[in-house]
């Protein structure tokens, strides 16, 4: 699964192709299409605003003792989805987001990513694109 698909699975809770399914009601376990995930909005694929995004993964922020700057810091958001953070991951999915500077680990390169990882969460309405299903 690509770096993309592993984020917007922790946040919609949706399944992705080549993922394990779960049993239905498991911890981590997807939701169907068109019902509440785990951020508790249905992840139907249509768009989303901004907000109703960092709602959801607020709720997901919430649950959690661990206080993260999620909003602002891409290795945050992947710590607090429980992802790898680590500058491989990034530079991983800065390719699969289509990055075009040095893959150094540079503020500029984190900022984009965090930017361009809301960006894409809101228009795909918590479906993966098949874009960047397997990047």
């Amino acid at each position: 699964m690509s770096i993309f698909g592993s984020i917007a699975s922790a946040i919609f809770g949706k399944k992705t192709p080549g993922a394990t399914p779960l049993a239905p009601g498991a911890p981590g376990a997807p939701a169907p299409t068109g019902t509440a995930t785990a951020g508790g909005a249905p992840a139907t694929g249509k768009a989303m605003t901004q907000a109703e995004v960092e709602g959801m993964i607020k709720k997901i922020a919430d649950g959690q003792s661990e206080k993260l700057d999620w909003q602002r810091s891409i290795v945050d958001l992947m710590k607090l989805l429980k992802l790898d953070s680590s500058l491989s991951a990034r530079k991983q999915l800065a390719q699969e987001l289509g990055y075009k500077g040095s893959l150094d680990g540079s503020a500029e390169m984190n900022i984009w990513l965090h930017k361009q990882v809301m960006v894409k969460l809101a228009e795909s309405g918590g479906v993966v694109p098949e874009s960047l299903r397997h990047a």
